[in-house]
């Protein structure tokens, strides 16, 4: 069921790889509720995944863009604004990745050369974007940014490795900018703690299944899926949430706040 809340907004979506990714089903909902968006990740991202085919079914563009790179980032905010005819209302930064996870690197025993790449990646280019943004005053008031983080950021998963302290830097920054930039501009920045959630990224962490299953069971309500979370986005790019800021908002079914569920020992 659509309501048409987001009827006149125009956001950017970062990450949509394939029909599998949270990015993509944002993108779809905030479609179907009434939003303009352009689409946009990393070249490289670009030929892995169907991107364009989720362009053309939303009628949009998509715009290649390095997030690490502020040059790419002024392109894509400059482009953005022109092919939609005004500011930007709503953004996702839905990006991590690790050379070193990918590479099966030990958390003790970690290429730190590697590490940077991965808070660049998946942290940094979060402080990039919105300090890019606000320099070019691309963003209306009340205007709302979220990125995706985990729970990871505030408790030891031993397998997610250096990625936590990606996501723990990430959350910072949604506190630390959104400040400067509600006492600016009324701007709102927050981070989205969700479920292990099955996409071509989260699958590739070691032992996933096992944990996905785990985390079902500890969980009240079970995983949320990519849709709910897409929901949730939309909800948090709409106006019925404007006061919501610097917050990490946990998207898990009820996951962080337990401690132990029956069902784990039985």
């Amino acid at each position: 069921m659509t309501n048409g809340i987001l009827k006149g907004k125009k956001g950017i979506i970062f990450g949509a790889l394939d029909d599998k990714s949270i990015a993509w089903k944002v993108a779809e909902r905030c479609a179907e509720e009434g939003a303009q968006i352009v689409l946009t990740n990393a070249p490289v991202a670009l030929r892995m995944g169907g991107i364009y085919d989720l362009a053309k079914k939303l009628n949009t563009e998509v715009i290649p863009a390095d997030a690490t790179s502020v040059e790419d980032l002024e392109n894509l905010l400059a482009r953005s604004m022109e092919l939609m005819g005004g500011k930007i209302d709503f953004m996702l930064h839905s990006i991590g990745m690790s050379v070193n996870v990918r590479k099966k690197k030990e958390y003790t025993d970690l290429n730190y050369e590697w590490m940077k790449t991965t808070l660049d990646v998946s942290a940094i280019s979060f402080h990039k974007l919105m300090q890019t943004a606000m320099k070019m005053d691309a963003m209306n008031e009340w205007g709302s940014i979220l990125a995706l983080s985990y729970i990871a950021a505030q408790r030891v998963f031993p397998d997610y490795s250096e990625m936590a302290e990606a996501k723990a830097l990430l959350e910072s920054f949604a506190r630390s900018f959104g400040y400067h930039w509600a006492k600016k501009a009324k701007v709102r920045v927050n981070t989205i703690s969700q479920s292990p959630t099955v996409t071509t990224a989260g699958s590739g962490v070691k032992g996933f299944t096992d944990f996905f299953g785990y985390a079902d069971k500890m969980s009240p309500l079970g995983n949320a899926d990519a849709l709910s979370c897409a929901d949730y986005c939309v909800a948090m790019f709409s106006d019925y949430t404007r006061m919501v800021t610097m917050q990490n908002l946990y998207h898990d079914g009820g996951f962080s706040s337990m401690g132990m569920a029956p069902e784990i020992l039985e």
